[in-house]
């Protein structure tokens, strides 16, 4: 990984008396596959359409290929895709139509990517954008942003309206792109099994800031479920460091952790005299432990 392809600082947004964005860092590596996880109303639109100088911050830097996102240079938005949660296309234009509009704004498109994808995802270039359904649409939408190669590539909630099939070949598309080139995609979605799937590094967005963001694999070395059995009777005020939150039933608990080592496991099995066995979690798991 190189220098950071994606860089804020202490970025703050607001919307009137609303905070959204709260002294906000972030840095998203070259090359990577990065998730970005938060609950509906986290800001997740808000921080990606900053990033794009869609959205002007009250406070902070923005840097995306080293360059100010309010005032982007024509040559990195050459190197940039993006796809919003809802594309706003011209219903009266047939799809071959949408693509040549696209195409003309850049100097390089690769028609063949885009005649293959077409045909894979199976859109007829000769239908009307108005008689799409909304997947189909999504599904053209996302087309549009890979036919001009882009180094970056943004996707906010992009399958949403595609069907298991299709999110599918969606995300085999995305690890081809990784693959096959130096490229870097950023992207939100609630469907954590997809992003779990693809990504390998993850930023969770909670109350205006980032709660965690780094590789995949460390997120789940740090977040663990322990299932405690005790020896004799536990007492509800027990506390550490790392616990999250505990449930308890008669001689048995279940703690959720943060910052796991296996000393913690040590600790615990010490002090309150039980047998203690660590659970790994998957990534919906994570996600619904750290926004409880």
């Amino acid at each position: 990984m190189n220098d950071p392809i994606i860089q804020l600082k202490e970025v703050r947004k607001s919307y009137g008396l609303r905070l959204i964005l709260d002294r906000l860092s972030l840095s998203v590596p070259e090359g990577s596959v990065f998730g970005l996880l938060g609950k509906n109303g986290a800001g997740k639109t808000t921080l990606i359409k900053t990033i794009l100088g869609l959205l002007k911050p009250q406070e902070g830097d923005v840097y995306t290929f080293r360059d100010n996102p309010w005032d982007f240079k024509e040559a990195t938005k050459e190197k940039i895709g993006y796809v919003p949660q809802s594309d706003v296309m011209y219903p009266w234009l047939k799809i071959k139509e949408i693509i040549a509009y696209s195409a003309s704004f850049y100097s390089h498109w690769n028609s063949e990517l885009v005649d293959q994808l077409l045909k894979e995802w199976e859109l007829d270039a000769d239908d009307k954008i108005g008689l799409l359904s909304e997947g189909q649409a999504q599904k053209l939408s996302i087309i549009l942003s890979l036919g001009h190669e882009p180094e970056l590539l943004i996707f906010d909630e992009p399958v949403a309206s595609l069907d298991p099939y299709a999110r599918r070949q969606f995300l085999k598309t995305i690890l081809n792109l990784v693959s096959n080139r130096s490229c870097t995609i950023f992207f939100s979605t609630h469907i954590t099994s997809d992003l779990e799937r693809v990504a390998d590094h993850v930023a969770l967005l909670k109350d205006g800031n980032i709660d965690f963001s780094g590789e995949l694999d460390r997120l789940k070395d740090e977040v663990k479920r322990l299932h405690v059995t005790f020896r004799k009777d536990f007492n509800n005020d027990f506390n550490f460091k790392g616990l999250l939150h505990f449930e308890s039933l008669k001689n048995e608990a279940i703690f959720s952790v943060r910052s796991f080592t296996p000393g913690m496991k040590t600790f615990i099995e010490e002090k309150l005299n039980a047998k203690v066995t660590v659970q790994d979690l998957n990534l919906e798991e994570i996600f619904l432990e750290l926004t409880r």
